[in-house]
């Protein structure tokens, strides 16, 4: 490893076996390489179970009984935000009618979904309820090796 003066102070330059120095990228091509990748659909695991318990979650979210931060992992910014957006508006309405939270007992009916592209799912999610059924349509994504939900819409 050869060194390189600066004002006094030498430091080392990296290099690569052979001698051959090693390109050090701009601040675009650093960026670019850590920044979130896609992911083929080939590369990541069948996207059932994980619509199952996002759905689940989901719903316990809305419910009160669950935070929202512990689905963070699975939903990109901006699903998350109306996630909890919608989970205020639930938790208000709870506290205007003086309803106590309770854990909800939904049973996942059905899961369907499609792949538009390599490494996208839409799906839809059937719960049924105690009082009513609902449907949760759900749009994964492939990125850094795992699926994550862009798009909830609770009906």
């Amino acid at each position: 490893m050869s060194t390189a003066s600066h004002g006094g102070l030498s430091t080392p330059e990296p290099s690569i076996p052979g001698g051959r120095r090693r390109r050090i990228g701009n601040a675009r091509e650093i960026e670019e390489f850590f920044a979130p990748q896609r992911t083929s659909s080939a590369d990541l695991p069948p996207p059932e179970p994980l619509l199952r318990n996002l759905t689940v979650g989901v719903i316990e979210v809305l419910a009160g009984v669950r935070e929202a931060e512990q689905l963070a992992r699975w939903l990109d910014e901006d699903a998350f935000r109306a996630l909890v957006t919608r989970a205020n508006l639930s938790k208000r309405a709870r506290s205007a009618r003086g309803v106590p939270v309770v854990r909800p007992t939904h049973r996942v009916m059905t899961v369907r979904h499609s792949s538009p592209a390599d490494g996208v799912v839409e799906a839809v999610t059937v719960v049924a309820g105690p009082a009513r059924t609902r449907a949760l349509a759900v749009r994964l994504e492939g990125w850094d090796g795992r699926w994550r939900a862009t798009s909830l819409a609770l009906l």
